[in-house]
């Protein structure tokens, strides 16, 4: 084989492996990541039902229950147009307080009731996750579209 083939050769094994080497880097990728949908999206069925996803929205006052076994607790998150229950199993962080803005990471149960395995509390008085407050604002002038339209589309 001449030399002018063998770095042919070896280009193109060269290019294959860094193909396979991108390959696997973005397989990986693919599988952490967890997209955020607002009660909702979830109530319009656009989240996925077999996948981990988070939600996101306010606690809302009065929803907060905790079980017998003192570590499962089960709230209500909303986005002031539509609410979701959250049940979740493990101690809340401390700034965790109905009224205030949550982010769940999950899977939706047949249920219909999201199964939460992490919960973050936003950490202080003007701090939100941008996905909450957009869901939040995005809600909020849908509503107020609808009770200017007397609820008509």
């Amino acid at each position: 084989m001449k030399p002018r083939h063998q770095r042919m050769v070896a280009i193109g094994a060269g290019v294959a492996l860094i193909a396979i080497a991108a390959a696997l880097v973005l397989n990986a990728f693919q599988g952490n990541v967890v997209f955020f949908f607002s009660p909702s999206q979830i109530a319009a069925r656009e989240a996925p039902q077999d996948k981990t996803f988070r939600v996101g929205g306010m606690v809302e006052k009065g929803s907060l229950k905790r079980q017998a076994d003192g570590l499962t607790v089960t709230f209500i998150v909303t986005d002031t147009a539509k609410s979701i229950p959250v049940t979740y199993t493990g101690i809340l962080p401390d700034l965790f307080k109905e009224g205030k803005g949550v982010v769940a990471q999950g899977k939706l149960g047949p249920d219909g009731a999201f199964h939460a395995s992490e919960v973050l509390a936003k950490h202080d008085e003007n701090y939100m996750p941008p996905e909450a407050a957009h869901a939040l604002s995005k809600a909020e002038a849908e509503k107020a579209a609808k009770s200017v339209t007397g609820g008509a589309r």
